[in-house]
């Protein structure tokens, strides 16, 4: 029987958490979050499987963790937690879950949309600083809607904007056989959206994908929007683009490094909307999430 640790609970996973993990189910240590990466090591020792949801595994600790053999990472991003490469040399298996909130998502990143195309967060910062300054938004009813990733969190997000009134088109990496909404070139994509919205995995063919040739097509003015993961889009060309006002809005779930640090640049912009990483967050989609983490501990590596 594998040894667990659940390595980085919080107090609100931990309530949701409870409410799954039952009397039935082998038993998983659970550890209170966040953990320092000096730390790993002696908090891991003496368990064959962790439970991540966002400590960072670098080749070094996981050099330092001999007995590790299994982790199971709270979502499909494992990539941006974990140097996978590093786990398949010393035969630690990365397991990831994928599916359990693809309409949870879809609907954040949606809220996102909404929240860049009407200032809201900048407004909400005005009136409680005890300012008033209403600003022009972005009617989107009509406006193009473009979906880089057309999977399960993509095909939740074509269902959403369709019923808002948006002229709906997506981009995916492998040709699909009957999309939900039409296929174009990602060139014909980025030339036409008014809001583009990130549905892909992080992998060694996506990191940077989103390069400063591809953000320079995105017509003055546009919306990106990031749920899916930091990496899929180069910063610093991000970064200059806001700069200069010729994106017009980056609204983001995610960043290279969670929390970012209080030197990232992308705090110190205007014409950003920023969430903490919570768009998986519901109860709802951290049921189904944990149980299939508990199912996945119990298989062992």
């Amino acid at each position: 029987m594998p040894t667990t640790l659940f390595i980085d609970s919080t107090p609100d996973i931990d309530r949701v958490w409870k409410r799954v993990h039952g009397p039935g189910d082998p038993a998983i240590t659970v550890n209170m979050g966040p953990v320092a990466e000096a730390a790993i090591p002696a908090v891991v020792a003496g368990y064959d499987t962790v439970i991540n949801d966002a400590t960072y595994f670098t080749e070094a600790t996981l050099s330092a963790c001999p007995g590790l053999r299994h982790i199971v990472f709270l979502g499909t991003g494992a990539a941006s937690f974990v140097d996978l490469a590093a786990a398949a040399r010393l035969g630690i298996k990365v397991s990831t879950i994928g599916g359990y909130g693809d309409t949870t998502v879809a609907e954040h990143a949606l809220g996102l949309v909404f929240a860049a195309a009407r200032h809201i967060g900048a407004m909400h910062s005005d009136v409680r600083a005890g300012g008033w300054r209403p600003r022009q938004g972005m009617e989107l009813s009509g406006k193009t809607l473009g979906i880089v990733g057309l999977g399960g969190i993509g095909r939740e997000m074509a269902r959403l904007g369709r019923g808002i009134g948006f002229e709906t088109i997506a981009w995916n990496r492998s040709p699909i056989a009957e999309p939900s909404v039409p296929l174009v070139t990602l060139e014909e994509l980025l030339d036409r959206a008014h809001v583009v919205s990130l549905h892909l995995a992080l992998n060694d063919a996506t990191r940077g994908f989103l390069d400063g040739d591809k953000l320079a097509r995105l017509r003055p003015g546009a919306i990106l929007v990031n749920t899916a993961r930091a990496g899929i889009v180069d910063e610093a060309a991000l970064v200059e683009r806001l700069r200069a006002g010729q994106l017009g809005h980056y609204a983001t779930d995610v960043f290279s490094h969670e929390p970012p640090s209080p030197d990232d640049p992308l705090l110190k912009l205007e014409n950003v909307t920023l969430t903490a990483h919570a768009g998986y967050n519901t109860p709802e989609a951290a049921m189904t999430m944990y149980r299939r983490a508990i199912d996945l501990a119990a298989k062992g590596p």
